[in-house]
């Protein structure tokens, strides 16, 4: 066990979701009071390393009085670009700024750094923390719940709520104009949030990345509902979802060469009107997903991950990812979980669940509409 007093650092980096404040509150808590060192908040991911002097601030447990254990969004701010290994200049160039960031990590001399961000941002992260010889732990954040190694990310069981609720508001609609409705949720290449929303909020067809399917399946599926009398249907479309060329929707790029998805759910929605003449109308969720009142769950998992961080620090470890693994805190090798993004099983619990519901979620193997079980093993995207 660690006996000396330390200076750590803590960011947030990637996309924001519910729950990044309860983590921080957990750390700063087991930190400061627990163990009587101090913590340091880096503003902005990386990005506060890079500014002279850094951009950070002194956290205590007086700053935790209960109102941020119930907010969104993360009060030291948080980025999604700028890749320090190929930070894009305006003239269009990528230049190494690594080593800025590691100097300005020494400038506000921390001992270690606890690191809050998903898969993408875990694996800048680590490559900094070899470079600087910097002590790291991550925790696993991303509403997509795509980090390999862990049952639960923070953020994922907000995000799969507010997807669910916006099935249970669409249902309603749907039945009173006789319409199809189709709600294109998030969820980077991963199809968790759809296929868990789906399941919960009692969609007829779920359409995933790692399922291929077919206008002529949706087409069936509306037609059986409409025979044994029904007159509407929820369809929830993952946004990474290709269309049937096999080809994903794609708005634009990001600086780091990142697909920004989106327009998938109006592809289909067009689609489907066009097969089944059907009245349709499209929702795309988009950001409220990352934002409102962090669930019990992310609450929960946040502060024990929190808590956890920082024991794995004073026990002399580094390089580690804190985890949820069979009703148990974990920890885990970086270096095993980092660009290793975890997708849906198509052989898993929860398409296995889908399937014997009568949901349409895709085709199965040799070509034949799904609907039947099929064995395989487990996922963990609930």
């Amino acid at each position: 066990m660690y006996k000396g007093k330390k200076r750590i650092g803590l960011l947030t980096s990637g996309g924001d979701c519910a729950g990044l404040n309860a983590a921080i509150r957990a750390v700063v808590n087991r930190a400061v009071d627990g163990l009587g060192w101090q913590v340091v908040g880096l503003h902005k991911g990386t990005a506060g390393l890079l500014a002279r002097p850094p951009e950070a601030e002194s956290l205590s447990p007086n700053r935790f009085d209960g109102t941020l254990l119930r907010m969104a969004g993360t009060i030291l701010g948080t980025t999604n670009k700028g890749n320090p290994f190929a930070f894009p200049y305006p003239d269009g160039t990528l230049r190494d700024r690594s080593e800025e960031i590691v100097e300005g990590f020494r400038q506000l001399e921390l001992d270690a750094l606890i690191g809050v961000g998903g898969d993408g941002s875990l694996s800048i992260l680590r490559r900094l923390a070899q470079q600087g010889d910097i002590p790291l732990i991550g925790i696993p954040k991303t509403i997509d719940n795509d980090v390999v190694g862990t049952e639960v990310a923070i953020g994922h069981a907000t995000a799969l709520w507010v997807a669910t609720d916006a099935l249970d508001r669409l249902q309603p609609t749907a039945a009173s104009h006789d319409r199809v409705m189709v709600l294109e949720v998030m969820g980077r290449d991963a199809g968790h949030i759809a296929l868990s929303a789906g399941i919960s909020g009692g969609a007829d067809v779920i359409l995933l990345p790692e399922l291929p399917y077919r206008i002529e399946g949706i087409a069936a599926k509306i037609d059986a509902l409409r025979a044994q009398g029904r007159n509407f249907a929820l369809v929830v479309v993952a946004e990474a979802a290709p269309m049937e060329t096999g080809e994903p929707v794609v708005q634009a790029h990001n600086d780091a060469g990142m697909a920004l998805y989106g327009g998938i759910g109006h592809y289909i929605g067009r689609r489907i009107s066009e097969t089944t003449k059907a009245e349709v109308r499209v929702t795309v969720l988009g950001h409220v997903q990352r934002g409102g009142t962090p669930t019990p769950r992310d609450r929960l998992m946040a502060s024990i991950f929190g808590v956890h961080a920082v024991d794995l620090l004073a026990a002399g470890k580094s390089d580690r990812m804190v985890a949820w693994s069979g009703r148990n805190v974990v920890d885990l090798p970086l270096a095993d979980i980092v660009d290793r993004p975890h997708r849906v099983d198509p052989a898993g619990a929860l398409i296995r669940t889908a399937r014997g519901l009568g949901i349409y979620v895709g085709e199965v193997s040799g070509g034949e509409e799904s609907g039947g079980e099929e064995s395989g093993g487990e996922e963990s995207g609930a």
